[in-house]
């Protein structure tokens, strides 16, 4: 399994509808990058300067939304995930 490093988060991205809300079937280039996702890991945290870590507010299993185009897309054991600073998380989904 992927363990991200200190402030990072692993998200599995929620495919994009294919079609429009009335039917259109919509060309790979028309559409939008996911903006939501499942988090499936997260590191540690952030070290301050003096040592002290500090935990991130997203778990495991959080539904998220995030900024468009943050993150590094990897894949492993032939799953896409996006690897992105705790930062470009700008919600969980309740």
């Amino acid at each position: 399994m992927l363990k991200p490093l200190e402030d990072r988060v692993i998200i599995a991205v929620k495919d994009e509808e294919e079609q429009t809300v009335g039917g259109i079937v919509l060309a790979s280039n028309a559409k939008q990058k996911p903006q939501t996702g499942k988090v499936v890991a997260v590191g540690t945290g952030t070290l301050t300067s003096d040592g002290k870590r500090i935990p991130l507010d997203i778990k495991e299993n959080d539904e998220v939304i995030y900024d468009k185009y943050a993150g590094s897309e990897v894949e492993y054991e032939g799953q896409q995930y996006l690897v992105l600073h705790a930062k470009d998380i700008m919600a969980i989904v309740e």
